[in-house]
């Protein structure tokens, strides 16, 4: 990892113990924990009559189930960052509070309506995305690591975007200005988050640490861009 964005990491893990950062973090983890669990056993009882009409009587449950597992580890990713939309600004603001006060009074605020469509958007476009993947991590699948290999490129690019937009946007008061971060340095944020969804426990707070962590490198970008 390029020192400039392990330094972005550290900054992020060093401002969870901020009680701003803490209370998004309880209110996104208890948002997305519902959502998921509605979502998977909305899945799970879909499955389940699809099979029983299938016409598959053993093990169909364990079928239903095992399908509801591998759709929740994607699900867990677009519902995380969808709900972190909702909340990015305060993310971002206990971030620039700390350590970029005059972006922080620079920023605009955003609508309800923006922040919806901007959550909305990137909700289907990662559910596009994973999807158009999905035909090609299936043909991967027999070589044990390509099928994951497949999502984590996707993710990555998918998740770059909308790290650097939840704090771009604040900032974007030219909408024809150019983002301030190159398509290698989103996918390697992207790819760091990305990896960090796939780790058990820490797929709980690695949404808050990329939000944290983009907030650092947009701003230290935009500054290299100014001088």
């Amino acid at each position: 990892m390029p020192p400039a964005m392990l330094s972005a990491f550290t900054l992020a893990i060093k401002q969870l113990g901020d009680p701003a950062v803490l209370r998004v973090l309880a209110k996104s983890l208890v948002l997305t924990l519902l959502i998921v669990a509605l979502l998977g056993t909305g899945l799970w009882w879909l499955a389940e009559r699809g099979l029983a009409w299938a016409g598959l009587t053993e093990g169909r449950g364990l079928i239903a189930l095992l399908g509801v597992v591998i759709a929740g580890w994607l699900l867990w990713r677009i519902v995380a960052l969808a709900v972190l939309q909702f909340f990015a600004d305060e993310v971002v603001e206990a971030v620039e509070a700390r350590h970029y006060p005059d972006a922080l009074c620079a920023a605009r605020k955003l609508g309800w309506r923006e922040e919806l469509t901007v959550g909305l958007r990137g909700a289907v476009r990662a559910l596009g995305w994973n999807l158009a993947a999905l035909p090609v991590a299936l043909v991967l699948l027999v070589t044990g690591v390509g099928a994951p290999l497949v999502f984590l490129l996707v993710n990555a690019v998918l998740l770059g975007r909308e790290l650097q937009d939840m704090v771009w946007l604040r900032h974007r008061h030219d909408p024809a200005a150019p983002a301030p971060l190159g398509g290698f340095s989103r996918a390697l944020l992207g790819g760091a988050v990305a990896g960090l969804l796939t780790v058990p426990f820490v797929n709980l707070l690695a949404p808050l640490l990329g939000a944290a962590a983009a907030t650092h490198l947009v701003h230290r970008a935009r500054a290299s861009h100014a001088v």
